[in-house]
Formats: C-alpha cells, sequence, structure tokens
C-alpha cells in the first residue's frame, strides 16, 4: 500500500516478494481493491515457490514475486512452475490479484453451491467436558458390562481421527431414546457428567444446553446412510485434499466437514486435483497447512453442469480410489498418502479421477495448475455474472 501511494507521485514500478498469503483467501479482497483503487495494476508476477537460501535450517518458506505499476504495458508476463519443475512464461492482458491470468476478482464465501453440488456442513460439537466421548477401550469396556448401550455407541471422527486412524467413539441418544438410556448405571453417570459440566459454563447458550446433557451442543446433521468427510486441516505434502466415506454408525465432529447422504460424485470433486489447486489459491493456509473452508472453498467450486453419465463415471472414480485404500487396510489416510510413499494403484486410481473430471471440464488434462486456475475462474466468473439454476447438479 505504501508503495502503491508513493507509485502515485512517482510513477514508479515496485516488486516485492511475499509469502504467498497476500494473494489468497480473505487478504485478497481486504488489500487488493485498495491498491487497484490507486490506479494500480499487476504488470509481472511469479506464482508461489519455495524460497530457500544456504542458510542452515532454512524455513522453506512459500513466497510470491509480485511487481506493480500504473504504467502498466498492453501484455503483462506471468511466471510459474510446470508440474516437472520447468519454468513457465505466460504473456496475458490481465493479472488478478489471486495471480491468475484473467479478469479481477474477489472469491466471496457463500452459504450455498453455486455449482448444485451437495451441501456441505460443519460436523457436530459436543460441548460435554469429554463425557459424552469415548476412547475404544473405554467403549469396549462399557458394552462387555451392558451390552443394551452399544445401540447409543457411533464411531466419533474428526480430522485427526480420520487421517490418523485414532479411534474415538461417542454417545448419541436421540431424544426419543433418552428415557431408555438412562436406564443404563454408565449412561447415567456420563449424562450427570455432561450436565454438571454445562452448568458450570461462563456461556448462557451452553447452560441453557443442561437439561439436554444427551444431545451433543451444536448438531449439524448425521448421515443416515453414508457421510463424506472433510478435514478442516491437511498437510501441505499430500498430493490430494484427503477426503473419505463413513458409515451410517459414525458422527463427524466439529474438527472436520461433511456432506450428509450426498451422491458419491461429490467426493470424486474433492478428491481432485483441479479441488486442491482451487482450495490452496482460494482458502489459503495455516502455517504450512491447507485450511479448508466450505462457505469459500467448496461452495464456490466452479463445477460444469454434469450429465448422469459424467456423474457414474465419477462416482466410479469414487469407488476406484476407495478400493485401492482398502486394498492397503489397515494403513492410515497420513500413511497411504505420503507423497514418497503412496502406493501405486492408489496413485492411478486418482489420476484416472483426475483424467476423468478434467476431460468434462476441457475434453483433455490440463497441462499444469495455472492452466487449472485459469479454467476455474473462468467458469467462476460466468457463474457470478449471469442467473444460473442452482439445483443442475442436485
Amino acid at each position: 500500500m505504501k508503495a502503491a501511494d508513493y507509485g502515485t507521485k512517482t510513477n514508479t514500478i515496485t516488486a516485492f516478494v511475499s509469502t504467498n498469503s497476500i494473494c489468497q483467501r480473505v487478504q485478497v479482497p481486504i488489500l487488493w481493491p485498495l491498491v487497484f483503487a490507486t490506479g494500480h495494476e499487476i504488470q509481472f508476477a511469479y506464482t508461489s515457490f519455495k524460497w530457500s537460501n544456504l542458510a542452515s535450517n532454512n524455513a522453506g518458506v512459500i513466497v510470491v514475486i509480485v511487481g506493480i505499476s500504473r504504467n502498466t504495458k498492453s501484455t503483462r508476463l506471468l511466471f510459474s512452475l510446470s508440474n516437472d519443475s520447468h519454468q513457465i512464461i505466460k504473456e496475458t492482458i490481465n493479472i488478478n490479484a489471486y495471480l491468475v491470468a484473467g479478469r479481477d476478482i474477489n472469491i466471496q464465501p457463500t452459504r450455498t453451491s453455486l455449482s448444485g453440488s451437495a451441501y456441505m456442513d460443519l460436523g457436530n460439537m459436543p460441548k460435554d467436558g469429554g463425557n459424552l466421548l469415548l476412547s475404544a477401550e473405554e467403549a469396549r469396556l462399557a458394552v462387555v458390562e451392558e451390552p443394551s448401550i452399544s445401540h447409543y455407541i457411533y464411531d466419533f471422527v474428526g480430522s485427526q481421527e480420520f487421517v490418523k486412524g485414532i479411534i474415538r467413539r461417542c454417545l448419541w441418544i436421540e431424544d426419543h431414546e433418552i428415557n431408555e438410556a438412562r436406564t443404563s448405571n454408565f449412561i447415567s453417570k456420563r449424562l450427570e457428567g455432561v450436565r454438571t459440566i454445562r452448568l458450570e459454563s461462563d456461556a448462557e447458550s451452553t447452560r441453557a444446553f443442561a437439561d439436554r446433557p444427551h444431545r451433543f451442543k451444536q448438531i449439524q446433521g448425521r448421515g443416515i446412510k453414508s457421510s463424506i468427510v472433510v478435514p478442516k486441516v491437511t498437510s501441505e505434502t499430500r498430493p490430494y485434499l484427503p477426503v473419505g466415506l463413513l458409515s451410517s454408525h459414525s458422527i463427524v465432529s466439529d474438527n472436520a466437514f461433511a456432506l450428509y447422504d450426498a451422491p458419491l460424485w461429490n467426493m470424486a470433486l474433492i478428491a481432485s486435483r483441479l479441488h486442491l489447486v482451487w482450495i490452496a489459491t482460494v482458502c489459503g493456509k495455516m502455517k504450512s497447512d491447507f485450511r479448508y473452508s466450505n462457505t469459500l472453498g467448496w461452495n464456490t467450486f466452479p463445477v460444469p453442469s454434469l450429465t448422469e453419465k459424467n456423474k457414474a463415471d465419477l462416482t466410479h472414480c469414487a469407488e476406484n480410489i476407495l478400493l485401492a485404500r482398502e486394498a492397503h487396510f489397515p494403513a492410515t489416510i497420513a500413511e497411504l498418502y505420503d507423497p514418497d510413499n503412496m502406493p501405486e494403484n492408489l496413485r492411478h486410481a486418482h489420476e484416472l479421477n483426475d483424467e476423468v473430471l478434467e476431460r468434462i471440464y476441457i475434453g483433455r488434462r490440463f497441462k499444469n495448475d495455472t492452466e487449472r486456475l485459469e479454467k476455474l475462474f473462468e467458469l467462476y466468473t460466468k457463474m457470478t455474472t449471469k442467473p444460473k439454476l442452482a439445483t443442475e447438479n442436485k
């Protein structure tokens, strides 16, 4: 901003090496409209790359290079790295604040999907002082003591549980089941613990739930048939975003997002390279990890209108990914998606998924992530500047 102010008086051209966060997430609509309002435009840029130096234990920060000027030329230069680390130089008439060749645009969070994909919600928050949650061993011993309570014990899955294979359980009791559930000594003691903890809370909204100790404080949903789970934060080293399918006897925690009883082709979208580069650009990172958002990342993700054949093909791709993982049971998601040790059959299943999806977009595979982003931004612009049927892909 200082450079832009200075440039209005001197017509200088300024370039910065910066952490790439200035071109991601909420910083884009905060910073760049102010810079552009001074008459400056992005003259040239180098998209995200790892900055390293000869110092021992250097941080390896992800940076961008951005040059701004009021005296812009008819073409701008956009530098990037290909998948095989070769430099690509692209001439374009405009570079937007996300460092993508295309119109200036600010991605805004939205509560509904622009593409009509399945609704993604948060998981469920217990606010229970740990009384509704159980370790695998606690759950096993409780069922040995009182076999009838197995009906109320569900898998409890958040980001860490899903990615690292940590097994946790929870008590999930519907309102119409409470009287029967209270006949269990184990459950009664647990519910009394919840009630006490909530009554002692400083938050009035939590104290108000003390008379419903069997219920999670915030219930967003539960899959009657299945749930697609998406961690809130995931390592940048993984070649794909972790996403999985949970059984009907699973409760997603508020440390993850979920699509409840959604068609399986939605999982194919989330598992794609296209979605990864969109999330990396639009949602940004927490330290060096990708930070997922349902309103900013999933609901804004541009998807062409899908035919029934497209959905069937993507469903098959998602099934292939799940089967490839199953072949390596009990390996965890963290182990399977280690970039140096990813099983060949799983990698092949993802590559097939990418090919099927990218052919839906442009009839062929994209050459690199820059080309992927250009197409996604082009589609986003079309979807947000003209009326559309939001239910096309339901």
